[in-house]
């Protein structure tokens, strides 16, 4: 992030479904349109507020995830700068718009529920093993984020373990795994 950017959080609704494109290069682009309208309380009432459309572009592996992953409709949680851009219309006016350089982006959980799926990285490790199934609390439910950071592998049980900080896996990439004198050893910094 540059010095300067504008960070900006959006929490709103899906216009279109994303569209992906490919530059000359190869590489892969989502571009998208979030609607978001405040609520507002007028005359006893709570009402629909002035709408805000931002145009959204998100760049390689995330903006396949994302045409892969989310439809028109569904309420989103876009994170990123904010960018300004002017232009000439063919009639010779100058216009302004904003846009919004995404660097995360995901379903929002207040109304409805999601199911994560790691994919597996190119060109290097995939975040200890990406979706390793069913773990986590329990052994069921938790597997997505369970086993990748720590958590338990397979179907195995292991109460009070939510998925981070449990036993680390032969391939956990940061040794998530806390040491036997309970703390991080080396100073005040994770190790990592």
């Amino acid at each position: 992030m540059a010095q300067g950017d504008v960070q900006i959080t959006v929490v709103g609704n899906l216009v279109a479904d994303p569209e992906l494109k490919y530059t000359q290069n190869g590489v892969a682009v989502a571009n998208f349109r979030v609607a978001s309208t405040p609520r507002v309380y007028r005359d006893g009432q709570w009402v629909d507020g002035e709408g805000m459309f931002l145009s959204c572009s998100l760049w390689r592996e995330a903006a396949e995830n994302v045409v892969e992953s989310l439809s028109k409709g569904m309420r989103v949680i876009v994170q990123g700068r904010l960018r300004q851009r002017s232009y000439e219309t063919r009639e010779g006016e100058r216009r302004t718009v904003f846009e919004v350089e995404v660097d995360e982006v995901g379903p929002s959980l207040k109304f409805a529920r999601a199911q994560v799926t790691r994919t597996p990285r190119s060109g290097g490790g995939n975040y200890g093993g990406g979706n390793r199934g069913q773990g986590g609390n329990g052994g069921n439910g938790g597997g997505n984020f369970g086993g990748g950071f720590g958590g338990n592998q397979g179907g195995q049980s292991n109460q009070g373990n939510r998925g981070f900080g449990g036993g680390a896996p032969a391939e956990d990439p940061w040794n998530s795994a806390p040491p036997a004198g309970g703390g991080f050893s080396g100073g005040d910094e994770p190790p990592f």
